[in-house]
């Protein structure tokens, strides 16, 4: 069910667990089933795998999610990935546990626009999910906590630790990677692991990380009202970052090749409250900016981030 190789338990640690939601096989097959269940939207039309694709990473490939109404976002749709041990969820970080992250999209007016009451009572009323639910947590009564709670199972098992880079880093196997990864893996470690440290690929932090403007959205402003948050959002993992495009809250970057330009030479350093304390190493290149061949080594490095058994595994797919 959650079968975790030893070098990520030696170096990331164990995946916390919530007492009171502890991963069973039942409760992460009601999960499952509810992670792919249209039933969740007003029209039963989308799921939450509408928006999170297996093969991109469990991303969404648009630039904006369009809900069931037309209604088109404004934050590109995160990839599920390793969010067992994330404790900032969403863009701006406004939850704080794959529970509370379940919750929102089935009553966000631009996804599902359903209520929680309709969702009850049509799972409920359902000739399957009673049972399941019994199967699951002792009851056949079905609510909201325990949908939320089925799902967080569920996506706690969506781990992903089977790239090329894990092979060689990790697992000791010196054909992995080419040279030419090999040099991209080294500009990344002095460049990039300030916010995005090898394991999880990310620190869990929100941060602004100098996007030129305009940028529209506030960021964790909008959730603390702090004028300190300002444009702060959350450090994606790179984990299958080859597969998740587009890139950054806004969608603004289409390839990853614009991705490390901007690192690379384009930071806006005047931006409030610019995390100039990681970003230091990126304000002060050598050449003011990374040099083509230094962009085809990253570019060639975050390749080697692929996951491709997490992006078919069979476990994940609608039951």
């Amino acid at each position: 069910m959650l079968d975790l190789p030893q070098w990520v338990l030696d170096s990331i640690g164990p995946m916390p667990m919530p007492v009171d939601n502890p991963l069973t096989v039942e409760g992460v097959a009601l999960g499952r089933r509810l992670f792919h269940e249209k039933m969740l939207s007003d029209d039963g039309t989308m799921s939450c795998a509408s928006c999170h694709l297996q093969e991109h990473g469990f991303s969404d490939p648009d630039a904006f999610s369009t809900g069931t109404d037309g209604s088109v976002g404004d934050r590109n749709a995160m990839a599920v990935i390793n969010l067992g041990w994330s404790e900032n969820l969403f863009w701006d970080g406004r939850r704080h546990s794959l529970e509370g992250q379940a919750h929102d999209p089935v009553t966000n007016p631009i996804e599902m626009r359903n209520t929680w009451p309709t969702v009850v009572d049509r799972l409920q009323n359902d000739p399957l999910y009673p049972d399941l639910f019994q199967a699951a947590f002792g009851t056949s009564a079905v609510d909201s906590d325990l949908v939320v709670m089925a799902i967080a199972q569920f996506e706690r098992t969506m781990v992903s630790f089977d790239s090329r880079f894990d092979r060689f880093y990790y697992g000791g196997d010196s054909s992995a990677l080419d040279q030419m990864e090999l040099d991209g893996m080294a500009l990344f470690e002095r460049h990039c692991t300030q916010c995005h440290d090898l394991g999880l690929f990310t620190d869990d932090d929100l941060r602004n990380n100098g996007l030129p403007f305009p940028v529209t959205d506030s960021g964790l402003a909008a959730v603390t009202g702090l004028s300190t948050d300002l444009y702060k959002f959350k450090v994606p993992t790179l984990r299958n970052i080859s597969m998740t495009a587009p890139y950054m809250h806004d969608s603004r970057f289409p390839t990853l090749f614009d991705v490390v330009t901007f690192y690379g030479g384009h930071v806006d350093a005047n931006s409030p409250n610019v995390d100039t304390t990681n970003l230091t190493g990126l304000l002060h290149l050598p050449n003011g900016n990374f040099t083509w061949e230094e962009k085809d080594r990253l570019i060639a490095f975050l390749n080697t981030l692929t996951d491709s058994t997490f992006l078919t595994d069979a476990r994940f797919t609608a039951p």
